[in-house]
This record gives structure tokens, sequence and C-alpha cells, in this order.
């Protein structure tokens, strides 16, 4: 769960309802798996990590083959062991190989550990498994993949140029050949192939997140193979598109009250004694860093950390450092080692292949200009944001196969968990993902704020219903609303 600053948290479009014929059946996977020892940075708490060959194209499942990594905690209960629960901590392009070992350290119950191997892999395209690279420079890798906020139509007009450099240097990278192949379809194909390599008959599946999309791709792709599937912190049913990414203007809005109410009742970080002065606060630091940039933050960083610590109450304290430090000219403390990436280049261009595959982007640099004049007007925290051009508008390639439109189809076995204040993946979002999975799916809402519920969030009632779901098959029998609990 380290990938704040790197994670876009948004929505795509869809095109078909499932596989063209024949593609879900394809390439039946014989692989024999030989389990070993992971590499360093990834071995602990027992795990062990192999690879597996999968089809660049699914349609041509005896052709090119590129490698996936994957990792296994295994059950040391037999007799209670049910399967195998695979896991996405988000994205995309998040390394998910160390994952298993990450749940356990956010105090994974014994009894989902019992039933359960855990799996974790990097997805096609990211980490140690084949990777792909848009030979991003330096600056271009610390501006992320959340687009700065655009104060003005020339702040667009500038990110569009930036943009373009960057989608044309995805397109004569190295890795160019992989344009087409890598998105969110190909993972859940790479998902099933996972499953029969493993010998099951069925998975389970936890994603957080992005993973939220990738799970639900999945059980509509492969409605019949799921067996438990847990979607926490939702993105909207299309997955990362044009309407997600301007999905983060509406939830900073409903987020950034906690933060105000928590800074208001601390009188040593001066930023105000009541929730109204501190939203006052970050407008008129946000302005004099637009003017004139404080210890390397200009307004557009301030608003991007502000928008990303927000994603946890635990990282408030740190945020109202820097706010303190940043309204005094003092040098503010270092963002937490945690938020680190291992390999920046990867992860944002990964990300970059699959969004861009994953759904339509407008063209016209034209209609970013109008979105966010938009949501600068509705959202003046961080909406235009959200709503700048990205690369995407200047794709060249297309994707192999459409987008997956997420349906109703299938049996129900689906269970969401999501925040009421998510900054990330708002509970509107959310919303529409239930919709759209229809019966297959009963929702829990926690009364909280931040971004992730299951192990993540404080809300016992919301935990212990995602643990009963993977653990005994028990879900709510309708939608179920966790009210807020003591902090």
């Amino acid at each position: 769960m380290r990938r704040a600053l790197t994670i876009v948290v948004a929505a795509a479009t869809a095109a078909v309802m499932f596989a063209p014929p024949g593609l879900a059946e394809a390439g039946k996977s014989a692989q024999a798996l030989k389990w070993g020892e992971c590499p360093a940075d990834v071995a602990k708490h027992g795990l062990q990590c192999t690879t597996i060959d999968v089809p660049l194209d699914h349609r041509k499942p005896d052709g090119e083959q590129i490698q996936l990594a994957i990792s296994r905690l295994a059950s040391k209960n037999p007799d209670k062991r049910r399967g195998v629960l695979l896991t996405n901590p988000g994205g995309p392009g998040g390394s998910g190989l160390d994952f298993p070992g990450g749940l356990v350290d956010l105090k994974m119950p014994q009894s989902v550990l019992d039933s359960y191997d855990i799996i974790g892999f990097d997805p096609r395209g990211v980490g140690r498994s084949t990777p792909v690279t848009c030979d991003l420079t330096t600056e271009q890798q610390n501006r992320g993949n959340i687009p700065p906020y655009a104060r003005n139509a020339a702040d667009v007009l500038t990110h569009a140029r930036n943009s373009k450099i960057v989608a044309d240097q995805c397109a004569k990278s190295k890795t160019a050949n992989l344009l087409p192949y890598v998105s969110t379809a190909a993972t859940a194909r790479d998902m099933d192939r996972i499953r029969d390599a493993l010998h099951e008959d069925k998975l389970s599946f936890l994603g957080y997140s992005y993973g939220t999309h990738l799970g639900a791709v999945y059980t509509t792709l492969f409605p019949d193979r799921g067996d438990r599937i847990v979607l926490d912190s939702n993105l909207a049913p299309g997955g990362l598109d044009r309407t997600g990414s301007r999905l983060f203007g509406p939830g900073m809005e409903k987020r950034f009250p906690d933060f105000a109410k928590f800074a208001a009742a601390k009188p040593e970080y001066n930023l105000g004694t009541t929730p109204e002065a501190v939203t006052a606060k970050y407008f008129d630091l946000a302005a004099r860093l637009d003017k004139a940039p404080v210890q390397g933050y200009d307004g557009a960083l301030f608003r991007l950390v502000t928008f990303a610590s927000l994603y946890r109450d635990s990282r408030m304290p740190q945020l109202a450092e820097i706010w303190k430090a940043l309204d005094t000219n003092q040098p503010p403390p270092p963002m937490a080692a945690a938020e680190a990436q291992p390999n920046v280049e990867n992860a944002v261009a990964s990300h970059l292949y699959v969004i861009c595959n994953d759904s339509r982007w407008p063209k016209s640099v034209g209609s970013y200009l109008h979105d966010a004049s938009v949501d600068r007007k509705r959202y003046p925290m961080f909406g235009a944001s959200g709503a700048n051009i990205r690369p995407c508008a200047f794709w060249r390639s297309e994707p192999a196969e459409p987008p997956v439109r997420v349906g109703d189809r299938g049996p129900s076995n689906v269970l969401l968990a999501q925040n009421t204040r998510d900054p990330a993946t708002p509970l509107s979002g959310a919303e529409q993902m239930r919709r759209a999975l229809g019966d297959r799916a009963r929702m829990v809402t926690a009364d909280q704020g931040g971004h992730g519920v299951f192990l993540i969030g404080a809300n016992k009632c919301a935990t212990d219903t995602v643990t009963a779901f993977l653990t005994t098959g028990e879900r709510p029998q309708d939608d179920r609303t966790c009210v807020a609990e003591p902090g």
C-alpha cells in the first residue's frame, strides 16, 4: 500500500460484455510450477516465488510468450485450506509480488491465512514480470501518474506538450511492440492462467483500488471460475478513464474536512483554530506557492502531496508538519520512506500502457481545456488536476482486445468494501460499480475517511464483514452500512 504518489485512481470506458468467441477458453496451461526463494526485497513471512509463461496475445495462445512473476504464502493449516486467494494492491503499475507479505504486516486474520494460499503477482508489464518502458527522464518520472493542477489554460497547453512527448517516447521505446497487449483485459486472462497453473478449479480474489476493476473484469470474463471476490475501494465499473480521473475533484472535497478538523484541534501546527480557517489556509498556501515555490514545493506539488496524504489518517500529522514548514519557509519533513517506488520509470510507464489501452480518451486538447475550467470552479481544491490532459490523448496504438464491460451475469459471489470519504475512489464510483454488478454483489460501506477498508481502515464492522465472507462465505443479505467507530 505504498504507492500513493504514483497510483492514479480513475474509471474506464468499456466495449464488450464478454470475451470474443473462443478467447476466454484459449490455451490451457500445462506448466509445472517450481517454487523457490523470492528475491531479497520480497522474501519475508515464508513467501515463495516462481514464474510462468503466458501468451503475449491471448488470441494466439501458442504464439510469443511473456513471463509473469508470482508469489505464494502457503496455508499452514491443510485441514482449513479452501483454495487460493489471488491479490492485487492497486495501480495499474503497482508490483504485487510482495503483497502477500504486506497483508501479513497489515494483520491479516489468521483464519484467512489458514483458509487460503495467498497469491501475489507482478502484472504483465510490471516489475519482475516482462516489464515495459517509456524511456522516461528523471523529470518525467517525478511528475508521476497524476496530472499537475492546471491553474489556467496555459497550464493545460504546457502539460499537453509534455504529454505528447511522453506518448511519443512510449511509441518509440524498446518495448513498443508490447503496447497493444498490456491492458486490464489481458491481465485478467493472465489471472486465469495463474489459476490453471495452480491446478485450481476456482480462485478467490482480493483487490484494492485499481484491483477492483481488475477483479470485476476477471469475474465478468470468467464468471464461473471465481469463488469469493472482494473488491475494496472501488472504481466506477469502467476502470480508469476520463470520467474516473475527474472523480479526484469531488473525492478531495469530501475527504478534506477530516484533515481540517484534525489540524484545527492541534494549535501547535498554527494552521487555523477552526476547520474553516484550515481550509482557507489550503487555498492561501496553494496561491502563494503558485507564485513563488518554497523549499522545492510549488502549488501543484503542494496540492498533490495533500491529496495523497489524505489516503490515510496516519499521514495527517506529517501533512500538517509539511504545511507548517511551507507556511514559514522552513525545510519540510521528507515524505515517509515507505512512499518510495523502487522503479518509478516502470511504474509510470506500465500505468500508461494500461490506462491508454483500457479506454478511448478524447483526442481534442480543447475538451481538456473545457473540463479543467469546469472542474477548477466546481472542485477548486483538486478538480483541475484530475481534469488535466494525459499522454493517452496522444497514444499511437490500439489495444489488441477491446475493453471489457463489467456486467451482472454470473453467480452472486462478490463483496464490495467502501469508505464513505475516500479521496481517490469516491463512494459515487463504488455505487456505480455496485449497480453494474447487480445481484452478483453486495456492498459494505464504512463511515470513515481514507483509501482502503479491509485491514487498512479502523472500522471493525467492515473488517469483520469481509473476514466472514472470505472464511465462511457469509455475506450480508442486503447492502450494509457500518457506522463510524471511535478512533
